[in-house]
């Protein structure tokens, strides 16, 4: 265990249901490993059933709702895929509010797999390069965002910083960039 993110606390935007598990739990350990105080959020408070592809996984339990969150008490969003978890978070409109809020602010954000989707929702794409899941790739297209085939991308153009990556075998990558992204974003401010 490390130090690295000492004080910073991650917001994990998820729906109570759909998310893939490995997506939630890997970052979730990293974030813990580097010294971060990961915290589960989804549309209400309560359990949040995760997805091992389609099969059900284990069930977690989210302690803020989405409509309590604040722009100010996070250091870094992480948005996990699963097919039906950002389809349903992208209909939550506290959860686009915040994120459109989010990106506004210039807050970074990490997004992996079919996590993106809500950002599409939040106008939080055009002008980014981001990766995802292949079937999002027209949707970025679409919003105004340049998709790419990559493990992980990192995107600093304004008005946020962004990484991104395809999927679970992708974790690694994604993991070490999503450190990196909270530190740097702490060394800028």
């Amino acid at each position: 265990m490390t130090s690295e993110l000492s004080g910073k606390k991650v917001a994990f935007l998820v729906a109570n249901a759909g998310v893939e598990q490995v997506e939630l739990t890997s970052p979730w350990q990293a974030v813990l490993d580097a010294g971060g105080e990961p915290v589960l959020i989804a549309p209400a408070v309560g359990p949040v059933q995760a997805y091992k592809y389609l099969d059900k996984g284990e069930v977690f339990e989210a302690t803020v709702p989405t409509s309590a969150l604040a722009v100010d008490d996070y250091d870094v969003v992480v948005l996990p895929g699963g097919v039906a978890n950002p389809d349903r978070l992208r209909i939550d409109e506290p959860a686009v509010a915040f994120l459109h809020a989010w990106t506004r602010a210039g807050k970074p954000l990490a997004a992996i797999c079919h996590g993106p989707w809500p950002l599409i929702d939040a106008d939080a794409v055009r002008g980014k390069t981001l990766t995802s899941w292949v079937s999002l790739r027209a949707d970025i297209q679409n919003a105004g965002g340049e998709w790419r085939d990559s493990a992980s991308v990192r995107c600093d153009a304004p008005p946020y910083p962004l990484v991104t990556s395809r999927k679970p075998a992708d974790l690694d990558a994604f993991n070490a960039a999503l450190v990196t992204i909270i530190t740097s974003a702490a060394a800028s401010s």
